[in-house]
C-alpha cells in the first residue's frame, strides 16, 4: 500500500526489536492493528506505515518510549481518543505512534481542594461523571466530550461550549505531568490556587499540541454543581445577523449563560436529517444555550428578551439537555453529510453579525454551501464547505476555508479558537504571527526537542 514507508520500515527492524524489549506487548507492529492509530478525526491522512504503535500503560512507559525516539530520531504523534480536527496525531511513515488511550485512570478527586488528578487519556465525560458524584463538576465541554481526552482537551487547550460561563481547558488546569522529547519527567504547577514561583510552564505546555512533551498526567480545577434545574432556551431568527447582534447584546449584558451555542439553517438542517431530535427549522438561524442557578429561569427569560428585542421570531424555554445534545451532534452529523472541510476561526464577539454576513458572501461568491455551527458566546465559529470526495473538490473547499480565515483576522480574529494548528493550518500561521513570534516559538521547540521528533512540522 505504501511501498517507500514499507522500505523506510524494514530498514529500521533492529530498532522496533529494541522498542519490543523495552515495552514488551505494547508494542503494536502488525500494520493491520496499527492502522485505528494512524489517524484522527481531521481531513488529514497517513502518507504511511508508521514503525511501530505504543500503546502506553503508564509515564514511564511514554519516558521509555521518547528514550528510544530520541536516541534514533523517531518522528513521534501523539494520540488520544483521535478526535482531534486538525490533522496532529496522523502517524508518520516510520515514525512512532504513541497511544495513551490506555492511561485512563482518576488517580483521585479532592473534594476539599476542588481537584481532581487524571492520567491523559480518561475520557473528559468520564471525569465529569465521576466529579458529579461528589458534588462537584468539570467544565471544559468540548462537544466531543464524550469520547475525547483530557490529554488532547489539555494539548490543544480546547474550548467547548461551556467557555462563555467558564473558559477553556487552560482556566482548569493546575498541574502538569510531562514527559519531554528525551524520556524525562517534568512536574509543573501546584494544588494551591495562588503560584507564582517560576515561569508559568503549565500554560506552556497547554495548547503545544504534542510538540514541546507528552501531557502523561494532569491536576485540574473542579467546580460546585449549580444549585437548581437548568434551563435550556431557544431563538429562532430570519435573518443570521440578526442572531449575531443578539448574541452581542446577551454578552454585552449583565446576563451570563452557561452556554450560548448559534446554528445556521443548514446546519439544524443536517442535524435533523442524521438524528431528528424535534429542532424547528429556522429562518436563517438558531440560537440555544442554558442558564443555572437558583435564578436559571428568569436569567433565561431576560436573555430572550434581548433576542425578542433583537429581532428573534420564535423563542421558548425547556427543562433538560434536548437542544445541546442536539447542538453536540453538529460535527458526526456533518461528517456524515461528506462535509469534512472546516475550520474553526475565532472573532471578537462583537463581529459575529459582520463575520455570518461575511461567510454568507464567501458563499455566495465560491457558489458553495457553507454550514456553521459557533460557540457564540466566546466568537469562536466552525464553518463547514460542502465538496464532494474528491481531490480537486477538497482544493477548491480549502480555499474557500482560506477566504474565511482571512474575513476572521481581518474583524481582529485568529486563525483557531480551540482545535489547534496541527497539520491541516499550519500554511495560515504567518496570516496571524509575525517573524518574531515564529522565531520565539521556535527557539522554545529546540531547547525542549533538539532533535525535533515530537510532533515535526505540525503546530508551530
Amino acid at each position: 500500500m505504501y511501498p517507500e514507508s514499507t522500505q523506510v520500515i524494514d530498514a529500521q527492524v533492529p530498532l522496533a526489536t529494541e522498542l519490543v524489549e523495552a515495552l514488551g506487548e505494547r508494542v503494536i507492529l502488525d500494520p493491520e492493528k496499527m492502522a485505528p492509530y494512524m489517524g484522527d478525526s481531521s481531513r488529514a491522512t497517513a502518507q504511511g506505515i508508521p514503525l511501530a504503535v505504543v500503546r502506553a500503560q503508564s509515564a514511564d512507559d511514554v519516558a521509555a518510549a521518547l528514550s528510544w525516539a530520541h536516541r534514533n530520531d523517531v518522528r513521534v504523534s501523539v494520540r488520544g481518543a483521535g478526535t482531534g480536527l486538525s490533522g496532529g496525531a496522523v502517524a508518520y511513515p516510520g515514525g512512532l505512534v504513541l497511544a495513551l488511550d490506555g492511561m485512563n485512570r482518576i488517580v483521585e478527586i479532592d473534594v476539599v481542594n476542588r481537584l481532581a488528578i487524571v492520567e491523559a487519556g480518561v475520557i473528559t465525560a468520564d471525569l465529569d461523571r465521576a466529579a458529579r458524584e461528589h458534588g462537584l463538576f468539570f467544565a471544559p465541554d468540548p462537544a466531543s466530550a464524550q469520547t475525547s481526552t483530557i490529554g488532547g482537551n489539555i494539548a490543544t487547550n480546547a474550548g467547548g461550549l461551556r467557555c462563555i460561563a467558564h473558559g477553556v481547558t487552560r482556566d482548569a488546569v493546575a498541574g502538569l505531568e510531562v514527559v519531554l522529547a528525551d524520556g524525562r519527567i517534568l512536574r509543573t504547577g501546584s494544588r494551591t490556587r495562588k503560584n507564582v514561583v517560576g515561569y508559568d510552564l503549565t500554560s506552556l505546555f497547554t495548547g503545544s499540541e504534542g510538540t514541546l512533551g507528552v501531557i502523561a498526567r494532569a491536576t485540574v480545577r473542579l467546580e460546585p454543581v449549580p444549585p437548581g434545574t437548568p434551563q435550556s432556551f431557544r431563538a429562532s431568527f430570519d435573518n443570521i445577523g440578526d442572531a449575531g447582534r443578539a448574541v452581542s447584546a446577551i454578552v454585552a449584558s449583565t446576563h451570563t449563560p452557561d452556554v450560548l451555542e448559534l446554528m445556521d439553517a443548514a446546519s439544524v438542517e443536517i442535524i435533523e436529517q442524521y438524528q431528528p431530535s424535534g429542532l424547528q427549522l429556522p429562518g436563517a438561524a438558531l440560537l440555544v444555550g442554558q442558564t443555572v442557578g437558583t435564578t436559571a429561569r428568569e436569567e433565561a427569560e431576560a436573555i430572550l428578551d434581548l433576542c425578542r428585542a433583537g429581532g428573534a421570531a420564535d423563542v421558548a424555554i425547556s427543562e433538560g439537555e434536548g437542544l445541546l445534545e442536539a447542538r453536540r451532534l453538529a460535527n458526526p452529523a456533518l461528517t456524515a453529510k461528506g462535509l469534512r472541510v472546516s475550520c474553526d476561526v475565532g472573532v471578537p464577539v462583537g463581529e459575529l453579525a459582520a463575520v455570518f454576513t461575511g461567510i454568507e458572501e464567501i458563499a455566495q461568491r465560491h457558489g458553495r454551501r457553507i454550514s456553521t455551527v459557533a460557540h457564540a458566546g466566546d466568537g469562536n465559529l466552525h464553518p463547514t464547505v460542502e465538496a464532494e470526495d474528491t481531490p480537486d473538490e477538497h482544493h477548491a473547499a480549502e480555499a474557500v476555508i482560506d477566504d474565511i480565515t482571512r474575513l476572521a483576522l481581518r474583524l481582529g480574529g485568529t486563525i483557531s479558537g480551540e482545535h489547534g494548528i496541527g497539520s491541516v493550518k499550519r500554511h495560515e500561521l504567518a496570516w496571524q504571527l509575525d517573524e518574531g513570534s515564529i522565531w520565539v516559538q521556535n527557539a522554545i521547540k529546540r531547547a525542549l526537542d533538539p532533535h525535533g521528533i515530537l510532533t515535526p512540522g505540525r503546530g508551530i
